[in-house]
């Protein structure tokens, strides 16, 4: 875990049962990525949670990208052939 990240994302089983939160709120990371994901600009998400500064945000970012960098991806179910018989 980078420092950027050991001082913004924390994870505490007695604060929101152990998810992921920008430190020192009860902000999820989750939240954050949600709200991106749904085309809420940085300001707009600023100004609804105003202890969140575009650095947690960034700290989100890159905690979702250490997260999915990190897993062994298998398919859940068989995916169809692409491969054409000849």
């Amino acid at each position: 875990m980078t420092h950027s990240l050991r001082n913004r994302i924390v994870v505490d089983p007695g604060i929101l049962v152990g998810k992921p939160v920008v430190r020192g709120t009860r902000i999820p990371v989750e939240l954050v990525l949600k709200d991106l994901a749904q085309d809420l600009d940085i300001g707009t998400l600023m100004e609804a949670y105003p202890r969140l500064t575009f650095e947690d945000i960034k700290a989100c970012l890159e905690y979702a990208h250490q997260v999915i960098a990190g897993e062994d991806v298998f398919p859940l179910i068989e995916q169809p052939s692409t491969h054409q018989p000849a």
